[in-house]
């Protein structure tokens, strides 16, 4: 079934976004009947890497949690077994907090997010839900002793804060926050580990029969981004092996150039430096270099 595909894309997705600001277990098993949880998330004790890179994810990691993504809506008994293994560790937290003859402090327990990609009236009406004035729309607590939150992927704003959320929606969701993610800039540290991954999403996608609609829109919508991505992957792999002919040739002419001008030359489009491997047949001193460099930034 497909949503086996997306699960393991979901877990293998909070791992990647997480693993830099803490520990990430997925499909960590618990005692008692056999269970496990999707992503299980500790972060870090001293926090050295941005938390607010991630936004509203960031907001659910700055302190322990259990992560339940689902690519079709949550029923209530669903909710119910994810809210049962927070228990569950909650339990497993106290009998190692008495063996140890400490006190489990509360900020140790996890809170619990079900991250559903919709949520109807009547699901959230019946686990009496509230909302709080400092989250964003989407988000629904349960009682407080309960430590759980049931986040409606569907009902978050359209803002960079949510989009690392938005990914695991479905649907218009999932393709506006897809489309939001391929215009990030190329050297934004979560885009291209995230296009990778939904890359190979659409590959184990097109493996399979009897795809639901959703499934089908996404990979139309992955493929012309997919090929974008490839032919510029191809391209720069060009522009990075013509870089270091010219340096090679560069050095050997006027030997070893200092940092600041190999700087210069990779800063050059492909059509420059074609024109500079002709240029430096003429070159005999560095200044030479220097000079055409900076006709070139005019």
């Amino acid at each position: 079934m497909t949503r086996f595909v997306h699960d393991e894309f979901a877990k293998d997705y909070l791992e990647e976004l997480l693993k830099s600001y803490g520990e990430v277990k997925s499909s960590s098993k618990i005692s008692g009947e056999i269970k496990e949880i999707d992503v299980l998330f500790t972060p870090l004790a001293q926090q050295t890497s941005n938390l607010e890179l991630l936004g509203l994810l960031g907001r659910f990691a700055e302190f322990p949690a259990i992560l339940e993504p689902f690519r079709n809506a949550a029923s209530g008994d669903e909710i119910c077994d994810c809210i049962q293994k927070l228990l569950e560790v909650k339990s497993g937290l106290r009998r190692d907090a008495k063996a140890n003859k400490t006190r489990l402090q509360e900020s140790d327990i996890p809170k619990l997010w079900v991250l559903t990609p919709t949520a109807s009236p009547a699901i959230l009406s019946s686990f009496n839900v509230n909302q709080k004035s400092e989250w964003l729309p989407g988000i629904y607590f349960l009682g407080d002793a309960l430590r759980t939150a049931i986040v409606a992927i569907h009902q978050l704003p359209q803002t960079p804060e949510t989009l690392w959320l938005r990914i695991l929606g479905r649907g218009s969701t999932q393709s506006q926050a897809i489309v939001e993610l391929s215009a990030l800039p190329l050297d934004h540290p979560y885009k291209q580990v995230t296009l990778e991954l939904v890359y190979n999403l659409r590959e184990n996608l097109r493996i399979n029969q009897n795809l639901e609609s959703d499934d089908t829109e996404l990979i139309m919508r992955l493929e012309p981004l997919y090929q974008q991505d490839r032919e510029r992957a191809k391209l720069e792999g060009k522009e990075e092996g013509q870089q270091d002919l010219i340096i090679r040739q560069l050095n050997r002419r006027l030997g070893e150039i200092d940092a600041s001008l190999i700087e210069g030359v990779r800063g050059l489009s492909i059509e420059q430096l074609s024109i500079l491997g002709e240029a430096l047949l003429d070159f005999s001193v560095v200044a030479d270099l220097e000079v055409w460099l900076n006709q070139q930034a005019r």
